[in-house]
Formats: structure tokens, C-alpha cells, sequence
């Protein structure tokens, strides 16, 4: 697993160059962490941005992701920072609103399968052919770590005065880095949806394996399979991991604008769901942090 010296080598290298995200004060024990303030509009800019300054001198061929959206518009925000050229791969099921956004921040989009995982295979070709250096979604060492920063940063802005934190997890490189930064003063608590639940398969069966994905949040947190960082840190820490249902995550969404005017994707809803749902019920006087990690969604639906 990634340990605290790499996610504070992270942050050092990534000062500047990301938003510092604020801290919602919820009410009681409770806080939001608006890390859907960020960048290119989730947490997976920090990531981004860490693996293409560590990667050193970048190809003229720039870089190439392969993303259900997030991590292509993170890595196309970073490339365009950094002045190199941006290819991202994602599915034909990929949400318009994402992929009108990697278009306007300047990188070429080719649709490909209806799945991240054929996404993800013809970015490899890509890479593999050009050149182009291949920045993973969640399983890669300097993504994991710069994503931990968001870690860091909270214990920073709330004193270390929190017990837990909610996280959402798809492949698991936010989880992994926030768990890096953070399992020795918090407990981390990853949230699934039941349809799109690889890490907790993972759990279950002692390994990564594939699973299959779909309903709401598929879009964000729809991998076949978790990311073998993700699962060794789940592993090393004591992870646990709690399933949510669409309705609860479509709930939880539309409780985060009406209560709040807070407008996230569906799959940054699902740590709220786990709270509204009952998923997960903090101890009495627990003090918890729910990461509120991507806003790239149409807000017409929130009407």
C-alpha cells in the first residue's frame, strides 16, 4: 500500500496546482468534504496532476486515460495544464455531460464499448502504440498518492477532530489514498452500490475479481474490478465496506441539493445514502466526515 511519506511527497509536488477544497460544517458530528469543488470537478485531479509531475519529461505523444468520465476529465484538465496533448477513451454509455467537458478541455475523445473495461483496453493499445504515457483510472502507485492528499488536507483543516470517513468507492483510488493518509487517527468506511460493489466482492472472496456493474452510479463508480492497491490497503487496514441501494443513492442525491443546494453525481452520493439509508449508523458522539468527491452530472435532474 502507498504509506504517509509518498502522500506527503504528493502534496508537495501537486502545491499550487490543485484547490485547497472546503469543509462543510453539517450540523452535530457531522461535516462534507466539497472535494466536488475541485479541478476539472472531482478528487481524481489531484491524482492526475501527481502522476504526470512525477512521470517526469512527458511524451510528445502527452498522455492517454481511459475513464467512464471523471479520470479522462481530470487527466485532460492536468495535460492541458502541464501543455501536452490528451486522448481519453470511454464508453458509449458514458454520460453526454462528461463528454461534452473532455471535448471543451481540449482533449480528443473516442467512445469505445459499453463498459470502463473496453475503454480501458483500447487505451492500452493507444499507449502502447504511441507512445503516449498511460495514466490509470485508480490502480497506479502516483494517482493513489495524490489523490491521498485530500487526506491530509482534512485532518489539516478539521484539526484531526473526526473519527470516521465515508468514502465512496468504485476502483478504490480514492479509498486507498485517503486510507494512506489517514488509518492511523480514523476509520475509513468504503460505501458501494450493491450493483457496482467490487471491493466488497474483493472482501468476500480474498482477492480482486470481477463483478458485474450497473444501475445509477455505474457511470462514476461502475469498475469490473477493484484496484490491487485498493484491496491490499483495504486488507492492511481493516477496511470495512458497506453496500447501498440505488434508491437510497437517488434519495441521498436529491437530499444533498434540497438540504444543501449541493448538485454531485450519483455515485458521490452513495457515503450520504449509507448515513440517510441506515447502510451505516455512527456510535453515539461519533464524529464523521462524509467525502463529497465529484459534481460532473446533469443538474436537470435535480429539478
Amino acid at each position: 500500500m502507498i504509506n504517509q511519506d509518498e502522500v506527503r511527497a504528493a502534496a508537495t509536488r501537486i502545491a499550487g496546482r490543485v484547490r485547497r477544497t472546503p469543509v462543510l460544517d453539517a450540523g452535530g458530528s457531522w461535516w462534507f468534504k466539497l472535494e466536488y469543488l475541485q479541478h476539472a470537478g472531482s478528487f481524481k485531479t489531484r491524482g492526475m496532476v501527481n502522476k504526470m509531475l512525477a512521470a517526469g519529461p512527458l511524451p510528445p505523444a502527452g498522455v492517454v486515460a481511459a475513464s467512464g468520465g471523471n479520470a479522462g476529465l481530470a487527466a485532460a484538465y492536468a495535460a492541458r495544464e502541464l501543455g501536452v496533448p490528451a486522448e481519453v477513451y470511454v464508453p458509449e454509455t458514458a454520460p453526454p455531460v462528461k463528454v461534452a467537458k473532455l471535448a471543451k478541455l481540449g482533449a480528443r475523445v473516442t467512445q469505445v464499448g459499453a463498459e470502463y473495461a473496453e475503454a480501458y483496453a483500447a487505451a492500452v493499445v493507444h499507449a502502447e502504440r504511441t507512445g503516449a504515457l498511460f495514466c490509470h483510472a485508480y490502480d497506479d502507485p502516483d494517482m493513489v498518492a495524490g489523490n491521498g492528499t485530500l487526506g491530509l488536507e482534512l485532518r489539516e483543516q478539521l484539526a484531526g477532530a473526526f473519527d470516521t470517513v465515508l468514502v465512496a468507492v468504485g476502483g478504490g483510488g480514492l479509498i486507498a489514498g485517503v486510507a494512506a493518509a489517514l488509518h492511523d487517527s480514523a476509520r475509513i468506511v468504503a460505501v458501494e452500490p450493491e450493483t457496482c460493489a467490487a471491493l466488497h466482492a474483493a472482501l468476500a472472496a480474498g482477492a480482486p475479481v470481477d463483478v458485474p456493474v450497473s444501475g445509477v452510479a455505474a457511470d462514476s463508480l461502475g469498475a469490473r474490478r477493484v484496484g490491487e492497491i485498493a484491496y491490499r490497503t483495504a486488507v492492511a487496514t481493516g477496511l470495512t465496506s458497506v453496500l447501498v441501494d440505488d434508491q437510497a443513492i437517488v434519495d441521498a442525491r436529491r437530499r444533498l441539493w434540497e438540504d444543501y443546494r449541493i448538485a454531485v453525481e450519483h455515485g458521490t452520493a452513495a457515503g450520504y445514502a449509507a448515513v440517510l439509508s441506515g447502510g451505516y449508523t455512527p456510535a453515539p458522539g461519533e464524529r464523521v466526515v462524509v467525502l463529497l468527491c465529484g459534481a460532473n452530472t446533469d443538474p436537470a435532474g435535480l429539478a
